[in-house]
């Protein structure tokens, strides 16, 4: 993001005339937290609260974060950056309002969407007496011209723009490559030196970068709220040391006890040949890794350190390099990673909400109906339902849902590859491979939506019950509601294929929690567990 220096304290001056004083020290702000259920938004939210701020989310979807651990000392109102009336709404009453919101990979026309949200919460803010916009943009070379840039670094430069322009006191704060446990920049570094001990890269991987740990990023973002309100700029933040993408390569593999790696450079994989790569490599798909790595084609160095006028560093400094990736590792390992990339909605993925039942009106609705007796608690069947994908897989012919994966991942789409959050638990919003949990009751249901490319929407329904018998019932429904005659066409080519694949999951999945009873009864009993 660029900005004129002649042109700082124009905008300074403008805001701070027309804006209420700012916070003194210690008092509690009211603020507003836009992309709460993103990456940095889930993270920001209870360090505010930890600061004795009063937090309000705007979501297009509140139950995402119904299940978060901070939800109860929140207000969550339901709306949309792009609706001037329910950012209305949302403004009320708030001190400070965090942008934390991009359009990235929605599309050829993301920047235009960018800006039409960015000019609605500005405009909106200023309608409310905010006293304060916080938002978090990119880090941009110096002297490059903004036509130069990437789509995704000029967007967010004109975003900055417009909330500096906003006539409310604004800060923006500009960083690169953000390292934290979940973060999409992070898990590419990780999956790449992780997975490829030998790398053919593109020549971006020698240009300088100048990392920052997320922890370091909340700080700031916290810390902004009691600026003084003739304080309107933007910052570059970064944390203590410059590397190349290739340093970073070889330092976390240091970190992670890995092998040094092998690292080849070569100038003839372009932004789009390596945001395929980095797909094919990585659990981030084509439509985010490619803004990433056209990010990269120069350096990104931060050109001053103002921020520290206002916000000094900690005792020790900014986090270094290897102590980010330690931490974020450590976070992975005892299975503590708060919010991920994927935590956000997938650009372009559907949204609709599972037809009602036996009211739906909207069409065809195939569905696949498998039920299986198990005996088993409703505990230890529930165990297995809440455990399903990443790692633990899907309990049905492993080699058709990697097919599946594969084909997503070809067409643009997430694949199987992001995983879960947490290895045993899970909560609305969550990214499940290539699903989202829309719903979960605790011990009873468990609703996936997917997110995989299809022509049409599709839900994936597992269900702890009891039959008149007082017996343990798993309950399974795969439903589709096909878009067009592809669709159509699309349920009954693979509906062959249903018995194999949704078939063995019932079968699977009832073995699994009678298994897992079988090994708790044995291990109360004093016996080894037979595996």
């Amino acid at each position: 993001m660029t900005s004129d220096e002649s042109d700082l304290p124009t905008a300074s001056a403008r805001a701070a005339s027309s804006a209420e004083p700012g916070l003194e020290s210690g008092e509690q702000a009211r603020c507003l937290v836009t992309g709460a259920t993103g990456y940095l938004g889930g993270r920001l939210v209870p360090e505010l609260l930890d600061a004795g701020h009063t937090v309000r989310c705007l979501a297009r979807s509140p139950d995402k974060l119904r299940d978060h651990p901070w939800a109860g000392r929140t207000e969550v109102v339901r709306g949309d950056v792009t609706d001037p009336e329910s950012v209305r709404a949302a403004m009320d009453g708030i001190d400070v309002a965090y942008y934390l919101v991009h359009a990235l990979g929605t599309g050829r026309d993301f920047a235009a969407t960018d800006r039409r949200a960015a000019e609605i919460f500005a405009e909106q803010a200023r309608a409310a007496g905010v006293r304060r916009i916080v938002y978090l943009g990119g880090l941009t070379p110096a002297g490059v011209p903004e036509r130069e840039l990437s789509p995704h670094l000029r967007s967010r430069a004109e975003v900055g723009r417009i909330l500096l322009g906003s006539g409310v006191p604004t800060v923006v704060l500009r960083a690169a490559v953000i390292i934290g446990s979940g973060s999409a920049s992070f898990e590419m570094l990780r999956y790449l030196t992780e997975r490829l001990p030998v790398m053919v890269t593109p020549s971006w991987v020698r240009t300088s970068i100048q990392p920052i740990a997320v922890r370091d990023v909340l700080r700031l973002l916290v810390g902004c709220a009691r600026l003084p309100a003739e304080v309107c700029r933007a910052f570059d933040i970064g944390g203590p040391e410059v590397l190349t993408y290739r340093d970073m390569m070889r330092r976390y593999a240091a970190v992670a006890g890995l092998p040094r790696r092998l690292i080849l450079p070569v100038p003839v994989l372009t932004p789009g040949l390596s945001s395929h790569w980095i797909g094919l490599v990585t659990p981030v798909p084509r439509t985010i890794a490619r803004p990433l790595a056209e990010s990269l084609r120069h350096e990104v160095v931060c050109h001053e350190r103002d921020i520290t006028r206002y916000l000094p560093d900690p005792l020790g400094g900014p986090i270094p390099f290897d102590r980010a990736v330690e931490l974020a590792l450590r976070r992975i390992q005892d299975a503590q990673v708060s919010t991920r990339w994927s935590s956000a909605s997938v650009p372009g993925a559907p949204s609709d909400p599972l037809p009602t039942d036996p009211d739906w009106a909207g069409g065809s609705l195939y569905t696949d109906r498998r039920e299986r007796t198990v005996h088993a608690s409703g505990a230890s069947l529930w165990r297995v339902i809440e455990g399903i994908g990443g790692d633990n897989g899907w309990y049905s012919f492993p080699p058709a849902w990697a097919v599946r994966g594969w084909l997503d991942r070809f067409v643009g789409g997430v694949g199987l590859r992001r995983g879960r959050r947490d290895a045993a638990r899970l909560r609305v919003g969550d990214s499940l491979d290539f699903w989202r949990v829309e719903e979960i009751e605790p011990g009873r249901l468990l609703r996936l939506r997917a997110e995989m490319r299809l022509p049409g929407l599709a839900w994936l329904e597992l269900r702890v019950d009891r039959d008149d018998q007082d017996r343990t019932v798993f309950r399974q429904r795969a439903l589709f509601h096909p878009q067009g005659l592809l669709g159509h066409a699309y349920w009954w080519s693979v509906s062959p294929f249903h018995a194999v694949v949704f078939g063995g999951m019932a079968r699977n999945i009832a073995r699994a929690a009678e298994a897992h009873e079988a090994a708790g009864a044995e291990a109360e009993a004093g016996e080894p567990a037979r595996t």
